[in-house]
């Protein structure tokens, strides 16, 4: 992989159920948590009409999986307002933008990437906010090679694993954002992996005695991809976890490998060691790849879910609480609002049309 990062690889124009839109399955360069090039794809949706200028909204999704069949852009009228899978007529993953067809009616470019290792080769570095955040920044750059009159000025947004990823797109170095202005950026109920380590609400590596949830499974094997020298699935992994990341990452979405990973559990035994090892070198990895480590460039708006049971799932209520504190130790500028009503799937339908007025009123003028 030796193009520089944001360079377009491929595009290819697809059809949308969108009103006046056009929408564009992009592949192009990008890079890793530790400088390492990669490759992802993504979605391009700008207005049909001609235009010049326009704003740009980058948007990170939530979890899908950590291979191919949860690539969001491969989906059935991927560039579409978002489904979910625990709607009525739902689909495998979460797939879609939330009020995309708003930001498309109001003049505004949608750029939204899958990830590297979603529809590329390689197991996706799940939850290594870092990689996330660089994939959604570089496919801001790759999009302007399309020729679709985008401005300069750029807002994020992105919702659970996709929340952190926007945090972490706000916190990286100068010369990533190249003319880019990242004006201000959404992070609904994000899943920053050093905020729940250090609030202590993170879910425990060492419980060899019940099933693991998918995520947790998914976070093991997405830190192993990324820090291959250090880490080893088999630091935590019984031989029988590690042949279910090594066999089918590929092949199942986030629900279907946590109904796997439980009748496994439950039929052939454990999935975590009772003795895990190396694990200072894995709190150190989350560590090295998490958001939350620097003043972001731009404000930041945290919306967060209250309806979940005991705000446990998936990402804790002292997770997110965590993270906006930190910004705000850090001198970023914060705000937080909160929907009781809303549990972590519903939440980002709800609370975006807030979120693009909130987007609106940071936009830069003239």
């Amino acid at each position: 992989m030796t193009d520089a990062a944001g360079a377009l690889l491929a595009h290819e124009e697809i059809e949308t159920s969108l009103e006046g839109a056009r929408a564009f399955r992009v592949r192009y360069a990008s890079r890793d948590v530790n400088g390492v090039g990669t490759e992802s794809t993504g979605l391009v949706i700008t207005p049909a009409a001609a235009g010049s200028d326009r704003p740009v909204l980058t948007w990170t999704h939530g979890t899908t999986g950590i291979g191919d069949a949860a690539c969001p852009s491969a989906q059935p009228d991927p560039a579409r307002e978002l489904i979910t899978y625990f709607d009525v007529h739902g689909s495998a993953i979460d797939y879609g933008v939330p009020h995309v067809q708003a930001f498309v009616d109001d003049g505004w470019v949608v750029c939204a990437t899958d990830y590297q290792g979603l529809g590329t080769p390689g197991v996706h570095q799940y939850s290594v906010n870092i990689t996330n955040g660089r994939d959604g920044l570089h496919i801001v750059h790759a999009a302007r090679s399309l020729g679709l009159g985008m401005g300069m000025a750029v807002a994020g947004a992105g919702w659970s694993q996709g929340g952190a990823a926007i945090a972490a797109l706000t916190e990286l170095d100068a010369e990533e954002y190249g003319d880019l202005a990242v004006f201000a950026a959404v992070a609904f109920s994000p899943g920053v992996t050093g905020a729940a380590l250090q609030s202590g609400s993170a879910a425990t590596m060492a419980a060899s005695d019940a099933p693991i949830d998918s995520h947790g499974f998914m976070l093991i094997a997405g830190l192993a991809a990324a820090y291959p020298d250090t880490l080893a699935l088999d630091d935590l992994l019984t031989p029988l976890g590690v042949r279910i990341a090594e066999t089918t990452y590929d092949e199942l979405t986030v629900h279907h490998l946590n109904d796997v990973l439980a009748r496994t559990f439950h039929h052939e035994g454990p999935i975590l060691r009772a003795d895990p090892r190396n694990l200072d070198a894995w709190k150190d990895a989350i560590l090295h790849s998490t958001a939350g480590q620097r003043r972001p460039v731009c404000p930041i708006l945290v919306c967060e879910d209250l309806a979940n049971p005991e705000g446990r799932f998936p990402c804790p209520l002292p997770w997110q609480d965590a993270y906006a504190a930190g910004v705000k130790e850090r001198g970023g500028e914060v705000e937080v609002r909160r929907y009781p009503d809303d549990d972590h799937f519903s939440l980002c339908r709800t609370a975006m049309p807030d979120a693009k007025s909130w987007l609106e009123s940071k936009r830069p003028r003239g």
